[in-house]
């Protein structure tokens, strides 16, 4: 992956490669179309095969993508205006979870979200999206600024989990993720949650308490990495692909579970192959979900949202008791 694409798209790249070739030729030299046209149909089809056929552990990889958007870049797409609130006014900031207000379609609205890295220097800036208690305590001071004011909440997941240094623990990172899951869960306005790439355990949950859980088609949201369960399992980080399998953390194994309550469609190859056009789709769901949540009352939205993660892990006794929420 030295040159930012995956291997298994790496058959694609190289006629993606010919194609821009030919459309490129000047205009004294003129084109193949049959040949264009060739290729075109080709990559279609390539693209249309592979992707049709992702095992789990291929979309772990393209939840990594390097080139895949993050929170940033969707503010960029989405956003008119954007203005970033820095610091948990505690102990200090924390750049792997990006905060502030921003105008979309001329609402105001917060957002929050994990911040990865594209280079070496960039990723050991935000920690390789891997929060801090003091960026989980920064989500939550928007979060309430942002109930004051009657904003609805935005927030984009992308992380590998909360970071389990030690100074992590001994500020409280257990506590700082607790309260948000407490504290979101009991947000009076709406909010909506956007699994965008990595949903990792406990740090992705921290900011994922939502009226609304969306979650793009390439994503994965689990209580472990596929690493961490193949060394618990297996004691071989290996069988991670194997655990991928296992650990049904896809999004259509969460859809027909009900952790997520729609998958959203990306561009053809990925989201990093077309971050506008993904931005757009989830600015429709954004436009439209938040229209109808703002036509409840604060009540109904909290009894909802209360309901709606009560009910996860419900289960029937063989006997037929009605189901139960453990």
């Amino acid at each position: 992956m030295a040159d930012g694409w995956l291997d298994f798209e790496r058959p694609l790249v190289e006629i993606e490669r010919q194609i821009l070739e030919l459309r490129s030729c000047s205009p004294a030299e003129t084109a193949d179309e049959r040949r264009l046209q060739e290729l075109e149909r080709r990559a279609a089809r390539l693209r249309r095969d592979l992707f049709a056929r992702l095992t789990p552990w291929q979309r772990v990889q393209l939840a990594r993508h390097p080139r895949r958007p993050y929170t940033r870049d969707y503010i960029g797409h989405l956003a008119e205006e954007f203005v970033e609130l820095c610091g948990d006014r505690a102990y200090a900031e924390d750049p792997a979870i990006l905060a502030g207000l921003a105008r979309l379609s001329g609402r105001t609205v917060a957002i929050i979200g994990h911040q990865k890295g594209r280079t070496t220097r960039e990723n050991l800036r935000h920690n390789f999206g891997m929060p801090h208690p003091e960026g989980y305590r920064k989500a939550l001071r928007v979060m309430r600024l942002a109930e004051k004011f009657g904003h609805p909440v935005l927030c984009f997941v992308d992380t590998p989990g909360a970071y389990p240094g030690i100074g992590a623990e001994e500020r409280g990172q257990a506590e700082a993720i607790a309260r948000n899951i407490r504290e979101m869960s009991a947000l009076r306005v709406p909010s909506l949650v956007f699994i965008t790439g990595e949903g990792g355990s406990g740090g992705a949950l921290a900011i994922a308490v939502g009226d609304r859980v969306y979650m793009l088609e390439y994503a994965f949201y689990s209580v472990i990495s596929p690493e961490g369960c193949a060394s618990i399992l297996w004691r071989s980080r290996e069988r991670a692909a194997d655990a991928a399998a296992a650990l049904k953390f896809t999004a259509p194994d969460l859809l027909a579970l009900g952790v997520i309550d729609e998958i959203v469609p990306e561009p053809p190859g990925g989201a990093h192959r077309d971050a506008r056009a993904m931005a757009a789709r989830m600015g429709e769901i954004i436009t439209r979900e938040l229209s109808a949540l703002e036509a409840l009352s604060p009540q109904e939205r909290l009894t909802q949202r209360q309901a709606r993660f009560l009910n996860l892990g419900a289960f029937a006794e063989p006997a037929g008791d009605p189901p139960r929420s453990v």
